[in-house]
């Protein structure tokens, strides 16, 4: 078991190993998340209009 102090001290040396990304990588990668969450929502409701149509019309031969 280590000692606290030394665990502490353990964590600040491995804290300033990081690198945070600077406020406009933060502003880009933020963006592209937007775009590509709106790319999806776009694409996946398309597909599900064609799902549904092509479902309605074989329903509609089947049933009719």
């Amino acid at each position: 078991m280590a000692n606290p102090v030394q665990f502490i001290n353990q964590v600040r040396a491995e804290v300033a190993k990081i690198t945070w990304p600077t406020r406009r990588e933060v502003i880009t990668t933020t963006i592209m998340v937007f775009i590509m969450a709106a790319l999806a929502s776009v694409f996946f409701s398309l597909v599900d209009l064609l799902i549904r149509s092509g479902l309605s019309v074989l329903l509609g031969f089947v049933g009719g």
